[in-house]
């Protein structure tokens, strides 16, 4: 019989920083924040730009559309797509005391016929073939207490991420830490999605780069990119027009 090693979860904890309430998982570094004021809005610049999928989309598709995440953190994303956008959402989270602490004390809703929150481990949840194909945006935000380097960082795990997705779907990855590496990431990224699949933003002032990945590679115009934005600040506030100035193809 093989006696199956048990994972040992972090702590939860939370911390607050004027109107901004911090997660985080037994140490000081930041999962995720709140603003106490206004529950819905994405604090953080990095998380605000895991939404710059929307650029690649036609905005009128957007309601209709399948958002994931893999990795709970404060609840930040899985609020504004199942709430603010109205999106069909679906989060993966492996650490139960997470979901207890957004639940109590980040506004996070109970499971609707919108909004589902699964206890599973990411790496196992892409890996199987009745998930393929379901997933329109897919936003990847792994890292441990310590945040050193995402814990899901491998071309396998990219390329089930790819299966993931809808044609016109897109992978939206913070990658940040002390361990990460940039390029490392970007090339499993690639040899999962191919070169012309790849965008990505300059590092945040907190280091955090996003990085996007296509399902099927385009390359929307600018004058269609900006007309995107436009919509997109005015209907669901997010700084849309600076996310046109500051991420690009990595392959032109």
């Amino acid at each position: 019989m093989t006696r199956h090693k048990k994972i040992e979860l972090p702590e939860v904890s939370y911390s607050e920083e004027g109107d901004v309430r911090h997660l985080h998982l037994g140490t000081p570094w930041i999962q995720g924040s709140m603003n106490l004021k206004d529950p819905l809005v994405l604090v953080h610049e990095y998380v605000q730009r895991m939404m710059a999928w929307l650029l690649l989309v036609e905005p009128d598709t957007v309601a209709k559309r399948h958002a994931m995440q893999l990795g709970l953190g404060a609840g930040s994303l899985t609020k504004f797509c199942s709430k603010v956008i109205r999106m069909k959402t679906t989060t993966i989270e492996l650490n139960p005391q997470v979901v207890f602490a957004c639940r109590g004390y980040f506004k996070l809703p109970a499971d609707s016929a919108r909004l589902q929150v699964l206890l599973a481990d990411a790496a196992q949840y892409v890996s199987h073939a009745a998930h393929w194909g379901t997933v329109d945006a897919l936003q990847v935000d792994l890292y441990d207490h310590d945040a050193a380097a995402p814990v899901l960082d491998s071309p396998a795990f990219y390329a089930d991420c790819r299966r993931m997705l809808t044609d016109d779907g897109c992978m939206t990855v913070n990658l940040f830490g002390r361990s990460s590496s940039f390029a490392r990431s970007v090339g499993h990224m690639t040899e999962a999605f191919g070169e012309q699949a790849i965008w990505a933003f300059k590092a945040t002032r907190e280091g955090n780069t996003v990085v996007l990945a296509q399902r099927t590679p385009s390359r929307p115009k600018r004058a269609v990119l900006m007309a995107r934005a436009q919509h997109i600040q005015a209907t669901w506030g997010l700084p849309a027009d600076k996310w046109v100035r500051g991420f690009k193809p990595l392959s032109l």
